[in-house]
Parts: structure tokens; sequence; C-alpha cells
């Protein structure tokens, strides 16, 4: 498969993994009413409404905040669905379609409900990592793999006089 429809189908199905969780969790288990769920003793099911970005941050009140980070999440999607469309390999191709996914995802939640529900909470002990979702795992995979990319196999892939294509 071409690396452009690659990344799109990886966008797709990190959306539509997203989405599933969000509106199972929220309408059919109800976990507004359930929670927190113990899935085990480091990780339970909780309801997090985030009105910021990435680990909360720039949290947004008014309906102009939220409508900004809306539109900020589309316009980045489209960039980066621009840059996969360039993509040379799958795995650069795959790693922005995650992130074009979560990001969709995560708009979708904004749109719909004014907030990005999170749900998936890590812990152990006193330590607590930051609650969130299937889309925000998929952004962290993403970014993630276009650093593997940039670092390692970039290198790879530069000719062998030692000079970057």
């Amino acid at each position: 498969m071409r690396p452009l429809p690659f990344g799109l189908l990886v966008a797709l199905v990190t959306l539509v993994l997203d989405q599933a969780t969000k509106l199972g969790l929220l309408f059919v288990a109800d976990l507004p009413l359930r929670e927190p769920v113990v899935l085990a003793p480091f990780a339970q099911l909780i309801v997090v409404w985030n009105r910021g970005v990435s680990y909360g941050l720039f949290q947004q009140d008014s309906a102009l905040g939220r409508w900004v980070l809306v539109a900020l999440s589309l316009v980045a999607s489209v960039a980066l669905s621009v840059w996969m469309a360039r993509a040379g390999s799958r795995w650069l191709a795959g790693s922005l379609g995650m992130i074009v996914g979560g990001a969709i995802g995560n708009a979708i939640d904004r749109a719909a409900y004014g907030a990005v529900f999170d749900f998936v909470h890590l812990h152990a002990g006193a330590w607590s990592w930051y609650v969130f979702n299937v889309a925000d795992a998929g952004i962290v995979f993403g970014v993630v793999g276009l650093l593997y990319d940039g670092l390692v196999l970039e290198r790879r892939r530069a000719p062998a006089t030692g000079e970057r294509t």
C-alpha cells in the first residue's frame, strides 16, 4: 500500500477507535455514573472533561476559546494531511495519520460537548499520570513515530556519502 492511502487508513482507524470508545463509555457503559472502574491496580476508567489542550494546558471556558481550539485542531489536521500526501514512507504517513486521527477525534469532542472526554487514568502509589483517551494516545504514538523517522530512519535513507536527502 502506498504511503498516502496507508496514512489515511491509520487516521481513520485512530478516529473510529477514539470515537467508539468515547461513545461506548459515555452512552453504553454509562461511565459517568459508574466511575471509577478499576481495570488493574495501576489503571482505572474515570471521567475528566478537558477544556484545554495536552495535559490540560490552556484551559478554555468560553465559547470563543472552544471554537478556536476546534479550528486549530482542524488547521493542524489539514497541514499534517498535506505533509502525509508528500510522505515517502508508510512509517511517516502512518505516524502522521495517528496524529491527524487523534486531532480530529478531540476536535469532534470539543464541537459536540465543549470539552474533550478523557477516561484512562494510570497511577502507581502516589504517582499519577494524566488522564487521557485513544486520540491522545494516537497523537503521542504519532509524535514518537515522527521522532523515530527523523532521528533513525532518515539516517538509514541517507546516501552512502553521508549526505542527508
